[in-house]
């Protein structure tokens, strides 16, 4: 997956508490096994509003979202990190997450920050009424701020998050972290014990 290190730009500010994982990508796309291509259909219903913030010029390339409250319930559906990383954004900020969408998040590459609600709505108001304002997200400090420095708060985040978030390790690429731990083992192991997993040399 793509490393996390800092990400810059402006944010989408979607103003609204309890986003579900229907809400953010509906059922009938879950039948689809490909990783890409669910930017289109997320927030669907949402966006047929010609109104919907997710529709406005202005936010277009966004690479950070701010949400409100329990952003993510509902069902545990990995479908819904991939719509909003293929949406283009790279970090969602929230004063809280569902536990599954968060985890889910983190291992694609989608930095999840949580910030108290007075700060939360802070940023919505500003990115509002200032919509090319732009915020700056830097993981090795654990920081976000304005672009302008007229604000500034530190975050934490799980130190196994943040070390594959910063390497870019998805499950796959921590287990070759170890290759060669594997294959001495392999290479020792007792072909007694083992017989299928051994070529006849």
């Amino acid at each position: 997956m793509q490393k996390f290190e800092t990400v810059k730009g402006n944010a989408i500010p979607l103003n609204r508490a309890d986003v579900d994982t229907d809400q953010i990508i509906p059922a009938q796309y879950l039948k689809r096994i490909e990783r890409s291509g669910f930017g289109p259909f997320a927030f669907e219903t949402w966006r047929k509003d010609p109104n919907f913030v997710v529709n406005n010029p202005a936010y277009q390339g966004a690479p950070i979202l701010l949400a409100g409250p329990n952003f993510g319930c509902g069902s545990s559906r990995e479908h819904a990190p991939w719509a909003i990383e293929d949406l283009g954004i790279r970090a969602i900020v929230a004063p809280s997450f569902a536990d599954i969408f968060r985890n889910n998040c983190a291992k694609i590459g989608l930095l999840t920050v949580v910030l108290p609600q007075e700060d939360i709505n802070h940023l919505m108001a500003r990115a509002e009424e200032l919509p090319n304002s732009q915020l700056v997200i830097d993981l090795a400090t654990q920081t976000i701020s304005t672009a302008d420095g007229s604000f500034s708060r530190s975050f934490e985040i799980d130190p196994n998050v943040k070390h594959n978030l910063l390497g870019g390790f998805d499950d796959i690429a921590l287990t070759l972290l170890d290759d060669e731990k594997i294959s001495a083992f392999e290479a020792q192991r007792d072909n007694a014990l083992y017989p299928s997993l051994t070529l006849a040399g």
